[in-house]
């Protein structure tokens, strides 16, 4: 390890260049690598370096002898440098650019994949973690400076995607497009994309916003988009099919929609840009199918069949065993819930003779209605006995069943081009997709509870979690072999930090110590390796917004 010093001049100016390098061999041949560019640096910051590089293996020695000379613990180091260092290999460092907004905008990813709340608490998390010295941040920011940074993501994020797409390796280069819809409620009622609709998060009475999650092949996030709350699912491929065409410059497509999403309005503005498509029927429709002969009963199976129509659509056709089983369970635990119900209330009626017959009856049909078995279920009342006795519709029980664990893609995709197999894979391949929302939603990201109001900041937040969920996919396939998830990993990584060489006041040089075995057996696992010299930036973030007087009277 070494500091390279190059210098040109330009004209009446000369222009120097400082770069932390190493030298290491492969085949035979040496070679030499950046670690770091200390052209920021101040002369003093530099010779500091050079001097603990020299002396890297006499340090302890030095400070014994030199009363003035101090070893502290600087900040946490091992987390932080990590996810830079992966950032940059995935291209987002470079997709966000080198400015002080990019910084910023970096820092909220990793802020985000560290430990999740608001643009407060990131800048707490930056007084902690030596956020300014691995990004190069070489100004103090606050809470308001990332709102405003959300703002900048926002309008930039058309450029991000690109230059993200632009950066996948060619084997991850989509010829196929997964795209899913989520909800996300909210619990003020001030966000200007807030709106009443279908709630997925079961939350009645709570305004929500309306998240598209556009994925290649392998499930690697291509773009987000946040909706107004009452937009509804097949509103939303319009936009996705212009990005594809547009903003990726894709030619062929298959773009992959969940059920009820891809309707014939979304299928004929597919087939406009020559997309083809795969998607999934309602149970309304297979019923249709089926009254119209087009396909019929016998072919659902385990195994797969498929069904050729004239206009060149093809129906994939399968019944899942497992899944039938589990439906029929469930509406075994209804019936068993409703029974309970009947001889709760027909004892009540023993009780009080006074009560009405009818009107206990009524509430239990409504009871099985809500229960989505009172097309099955039978309840009539004994006046003389005063007591409700329930029956089963045997005929409409098993109408109700054959169609459990049914289901039947749909796709424009010829035999020649996808075999009814590749057709079925596909569509599962939704659930990388449905496994993004679940990690950015609630666990691990928490894109929510949401702490913006504008549509821009709403925007930005949903891009910052997509950037910082790649990189938590990434960290889970380098860690596959760790034991432990990948949040544990960071906290373990976190407890790395600098050790800073003070003269005085005066900070010399932040080393980086040789990391503990479980430290160093995640950063071999991820690829990483950390440089032994951390430059100083020498800024100190601090958050505008101060802790309450009471809180600090406490």
């Amino acid at each position: 390890m070494y500091v390279d010093e190059s210098s040109v001049k330009a004209g009446s100016r000369t222009y120097t260049r400082y770069l932390l390098r190493e030298s290491y061999r492969e085949k035979g041949k040496v070679k030499h690598r950046t670690v770091g560019n200390l052209s920021h640096c101040s002369r003093e910051e530099i010779e500091a370096i050079r001097w603990a590089l020299r002396h890297k293996k006499e340090l302890g020695r030095w400070i014994a002898e030199n009363p003035s000379l101090q070893s502290r613990q600087g900040r946490s180091v091992g987390a932080v440098g990590l996810i830079f260092e992966v950032a940059r290999q995935l291209g987002i460092v470079q997709a966000l650019g080198p400015s002080r907004q990019g910084r910023l905008a970096l820092w909220q990813v990793i802020a985000r994949v560290l430990d999740q709340g608001s643009r407060l608490s990131a800048v707490r998390l930056a007084g902690s973690h030596a956020a300014c010295d691995v990004l190069g941040i070489d100004q103090a920011f606050h809470e308001e400076d990332l709102y405003e940074n959300l703002d900048w993501l926002c309008a930039r994020q058309v450029e991000i995607e690109r230059r993200l797409f632009s950066k996948l390796p060619p084997s991850a280069e989509p010829g196929l497009f997964l795209y899913d819809v989520t909800s996300s409620y909210l619990e003020g009622t001030e966000n200007e994309l807030a709106a009443f609709g279908y709630n997925r998060d079961g939350k009645q009475g709570k305004k929500q916003i309306v998240i598209g999650l556009l994925c290649n092949a392998q499930g690697i996030p291509l773009s987000i988009e946040v909706f107004p709350g009452n937009t509804q699912d097949p509103q939303t491929v319009a936009s996705q099919i212009e990005k594809v065409a547009e903003r990726f410059g894709a030619s062929e497509v298959t773009f992959v929609g969940d059920r009820g999403m891809l309707k014939s309005r979304q299928v004929e503005a597919l087939g406009r840009q020559g997309f083809h498509y795969i998607t999934a029927i309602t149970k309304a429709e297979i019923r249709t199918l089926l009254g119209q002969d087009v396909i019929q009963l016998e072919l659902f199976d385990q195994t797969l069949a498929e069904v050729l129509t004239e206009p060149g659509i093809r129906y994939v056709i399968r019944r899942n065993p497992v899944r039938a089983l589990e439906i029929e369970a469930s509406r075994q635990d209804k019936l068993a819930g409703l029974r309970k119900k009947v001889e709760q209330r027909n004892a009540y009626l023993q009780e009080h003779p006074r009560a009405r017959l009818e009107g206990a009856r009524s509430k239990l049909q409504a009871y099985a209605a809500k229960l989505k078995i009172g097309g099955w279920v039978l309840l009539s009342g004994n006046e003389e006995r005063r007591q409700i006795t329930l029956d089963i519709d045997e005929a409409a029980r098993a109408e109700a069943s054959k169609l459990d664990g049914c289901y039947v893609l749909k796709t424009d995709l010829r035999p020649q081009q996808a075999s009814k197999e590749t057709v079925h894979d596909r569509y599962k391949d939704l659930s990388l997709v449905e496994q993004a929302f679940r990690t950015s939603k609630t666990v691990q990201l928490e894109l929510r509870p949401i702490h913006v109001r504008l549509a821009s900041h709403t925007r930005g937040h949903a891009l910052v979690v997509m950037l910082a969920y790649r990189i938590v996919q990434e960290l889970a396939v380098r860690w596959q072999a760790v034991d432990g998830t990948v949040q544990e990993s960071l906290q373990e990584l976190a407890t790395l930090c600098c050790t800073e060489l003070h003269h005085g006041d005066h900070l010399l040089c932040q080393e980086i110590p040789q990391p503990r075995p479980s430290v160093q057996r995640l950063l071999d696992a991820a690829r990483v390796k950390l440089p032994p010299i951390l430059p100083s930036s020498g800024v100190n973030v601090t958050t505008k917004k101060k802790l309450p007087e009471r809180r600090k009277k406490n």
